[in-house]
């Protein structure tokens, strides 16, 4: 009588045994209501976070650092010296301006900073009169605004040289006039190759290093 009894309490002690587990492991309340999460789980195990830093940090975009060089000035008669930088200053509605403005006298030349080919002839509200311009890679985009006029048949798509008169100082588009100028702007372009598009570089440290606009 005594066997059969430790058998029948070894059964039940067994069942028991087998209910705890399968309760222990169930998921939170939390996690049942946000079923995802076990699935990223899965798939993606939790890291500690100073490691999760520094996965983020690897699969995200990183600048390299690389600029175009030897750009030339791009009014004529403007010497390095004259340039301020002027790439953060603020604008309306809250922007922040993205380009140096070289003042000159209205009709001074502006020149192609580098080789390339006019990507498109623009006439916008706040720039006015533009040129877009790409360098033979197409990595860079060389933009031109407040233009007062472009140079003799200048055309979409046509190829220019380094120093080649593209346009003339103006005040187009919202620019005062009585203190005509040339927005310049330089854009790394993206795979698109968009030219409304791409992440804009600070002018003023490439021109003072370049060479003066005769």
């Amino acid at each position: 009588m005594r066997l059969v009894q430790l058998i029948v309490l070894g059964l039940v002690m067994g069942v028991a045994a087998g209910w705890w587990l399968q309760r222990d492991g169930e998921p939170s309340d939390d996690t049942a209501a946000h079923p995802t999460a076990v699935v990223e789980a899965d798939h993606a195990p939790a890291l500690p976070a100073e490691q999760a830093a520094t996965a983020i940090a690897a699969t995200a975009p990183t600048a390299t650092g690389d600029t175009p060089s030897g750009l030339l000035l791009p009014v004529q008669g403007i010497a390095p010296s004259q340039l301020q930088d002027t790439f953060t200053d603020a604008r309306s509605e809250g922007r922040v301006h993205d380009a140096i403005d070289i003042m000159a006298a209205a009709g001074t030349p502006v020149l192609a900073v580098a080789d390339g080919h006019v990507e498109k002839l623009f006439d916008s509200k706040r720039g006015g009169l533009t040129i877009y311009q790409f360098e033979p890679s197409s990595r860079w985009c060389y933009y031109y605004a407040h233009l007062q006029r472009y140079a003799d048949g200048l055309a979409e798509k046509q190829t220019i040289k380094r120093g080649d008169v593209i346009g003339y100082v103006g005040s187009t588009g919202n620019a005062n006039p009585e203190a005509p100028h040339l927005h310049f702007e330089v854009h790394a372009l993206g795979p698109e190759k968009q030219w409304w598009k791409g992440e804009s570089l600070n002018p003023y440290p490439l021109l003072k290093e370049g060479d003066r606009g005769e």
